[in-house]
């Protein structure tokens, strides 16, 4: 199971990086496969343990913060593995057999804009 989520703490004024590195850093705790970008934080494993680390991250952002937005999009495939990086391997496999380089339709310097 993959589940990406992202953490955000409301009415706690412009900056929320140090109350999400809270969250990432249990995240990272949890030893389970995970990934942090610019929007969310995808964390691989089964559904108890996913949500688990889920909820806790939630609870330290919510510890200090009065309101918490959570956003969650999971991908529930039993019996898969590795998903976290074996779908970013399939789609650089199908990209590098591409000439265009994965590009479709871009007529870039084509003035039909």
């Amino acid at each position: 199971m993959l589940v990406a989520f992202s953490v955000t703490p409301i009415g706690t004024g412009e900056g929320v990086a140090e109350l999400v590195a809270e969250a990432v850093r249990i995240v990272r705790a949890s030893g389970l496969p995970h990934e942090t970008n610019a929007m969310f934080t995808t964390i691989e494993g089964e559904w108890d343990e996913v949500m688990d680390v889920v909820h806790r991250a939630t609870q330290a952002v919510g510890a200090r913060a009065g309101r918490v937005s959570l956003v969650l999009k999971a991908d529930l495939r039993p019996g898969v593995s590795d998903a976290l990086h074996g779908k970013v391997a399939s789609i650089d496999r199908l990209l590098a057999g591409d000439p265009a380089g994965g590009v479709v339709g871009d007529h870039a310097g084509d003035d039909a804009g």
